[in-house]
């Protein structure tokens, strides 16, 4: 399993707009092959930054198969123009995972 992290700050006064159009977005990427879940949180302390978590099977999951997609271009049309700057992602794989309860 990969997780993706991604750091988004939305342009100001643009943050409803953007959760309703992720709305429409998270369709796209939970129908993409090797996708696992996600979740987008709103930072408290900063109102214009989200974090966005993506669990995929594997990274070309998303640097290829989501990424190079036809799909990922309405994932753009969607999204891109809210970022200010365009955001950083990471990926990153488990090391140590919670105790079964």
């Amino acid at each position: 399993m990969v997780l993706e992290i991604a750091h988004l700050t939305i342009r100001p006064g643009q943050n409803a707009a953007f959760e309703h159009a992720f709305a429409q977005a998270q369709q796209i990427i939970a129908s993409m092959p090797g996708y696992l879940s996600h979740e987008l949180g709103h930072c408290l302390e900063r109102p214009q930054d989200y974090v966005l978590l993506v669990r995929w099977v594997t990274l070309e999951d998303h640097e290829i198969g989501f990424r190079q997609s036809a799909r990922y271009q309405d994932w753009k049309q969607l999204l891109h123009h809210f970022y200010d700057p365009f955001p950083t992602v990471v990926h990153f794989e488990p090391v140590a995972l919670p105790a079964p309860a």
